[in-house]
C-alpha cells in the first residue's frame, strides 16, 4: 500500500482537536482501491509504502514501513 495524497489538519473538528496537529492521506491498497486514513507515527510522504495500524471509531490507521517510495 501507498500514499496517494496527504495532508496535515491543524483546526481540526471538535472531537479531534486534542489530536490536532495529525496526517491523514488517501491510500492506494494493494488491489488498487483507495481508502482515506490516519497516519500514526512518522509522516508519510506521496509515493511512501504504509502498512494498517489498527482503527479508532472505525477510521483506519496507517504507519510508515520501512520501505521508502515505491
Amino acid at each position: 500500500m501507498k500514499v496517494y495524497t496527504e495532508t496535515v489538519v491543524h483546526s481540526a473538528p471538535e472531537a479531534y482537536v486534542g489530536d490536532a496537529p495529525y496526517q491523514i492521506a488517501i491510500v492506494i491498497r494493494d488491489d488498487g482501491s483507495r481508502v482515506t486514513g490516519r497516519i500514526a507515527g512518522e509522516h508519510a510522504a506521496i509515493g511512501d509504502e504504509v502498512e494498517p495500524a489498527g482503527t479508532r471509531d472505525g477510521l483506519p490507521y496507517f504507519k510508515k514501513t520501512g520501505g521508502g517510495k515505491a
